[in-house]
């Protein structure tokens, strides 16, 4: 990363129940919390909970446009709460202390709780 980098990027996103289903059928992870209502309805959530790997595409996703050129090398993610459908999150990108990385976090846009936090560690570009 350069002087020049975009950080700290700050963007919202709101998944939705068809984003949590298309990420289900491309990762075989079809657990009826992720895909079904009628379920998750019955569950402590009360309603379907995001595959906590679809949060990080959306970073991954959000790091390649930042930092185009660059490797993605390694991640170290916690998902210490739920993130639901039709529900804003927040991710917000920092530099990391070591050099190549990028602080993340993902929050409710609501109530400020964490969903996603971890560590980038990138490699190259330009």
């Amino acid at each position: 990363m350069t002087p020049a980098d975009p950080l700290p990027h700050r963007r919202t996103w709101t998944p939705s129940q068809a984003e949590f289903d298309a990420f289900a059928a491309v990762s075989g992870d079809d657990n009826p919390i992720h895909v079904d209502p009628a379920f998750s309805a019955r569950t402590r959530f009360g309603r379907t909970v995001s595959h906590g790997m679809l949060i990080y595409t959306r970073v991954f996703g959000l790091l390649g446009e930042l930092f185009p050129g660059h490797r993605h090398q390694a991640q170290a993610l916690m998902f210490p709460h739920p993130a639901f459908a039709g529900e804003e999150l927040v991710i917000a990108l920092e530099r990391g202390e070591a050099a190549g990385t990028v602080g993340i976090r993902v929050s409710r846009a609501a109530t400020g709780e964490e969903v996603l936090t971890g560590l980038a560690t990138l490699e190259g570009g330009a």
